[in-house]
């Protein structure tokens, strides 16, 4: 399993990338493992709305499961991966790249305290395996 330093993550597999006051959201290494072959994608949110941590952001469905994607933080929606629509599989090749589902524009940036470094999260994964 691949858990990027450089990212923060949640206990229901989200992980972020935050620059400044824009974080970058996604679904992490081990959560497009476990759904397994990725065939639909939908983001549920559109530029411009107001989020709230734990707000539901998207919905991933594989061959044999489907999961809601949570926002980790809150804020407004810069950008929306439209590219995950039309090439859902791109999560199970790519969750730290071309994968990411929204940015966010943070409102309360202390929330990121509360996420997951990446050997935390890695030993959370390592109790459910």
């Amino acid at each position: 399993m691949n858990f990027p330093e450089n990212l923060k993550y949640t206990e229901s597999n989200e992980w972020i990338n935050v620059e400044g006051k824009v974080a970058t959201i996604g679904i992490s290494d081990f959560a497009q493992d476990q759904l397994s072959d990725i065939v639909f994608a939908e983001v549920i949110v559109s530029v411009g709305d107001i989020v709230k941590k734990g707000d539901t952001i998207a919905t991933i469905e594989s061959v044999k499961a489907a999961a809601d994607v949570y926002s980790p933080v809150s804020g407004k929606v810069l950008s929306v991966n439209e590219q995950l629509a039309g090439a859902p599989e791109v999560i199970n090749t790519d969750p730290y790249g071309a994968a990411w589902i929204i940015t966010i524009d943070l409102s309360n940036p202390a929330e990121e305290n509360a996420l997951l470094n990446a050997a935390a999260y890695d030993k959370l994964v390592q109790a459910h395996e």
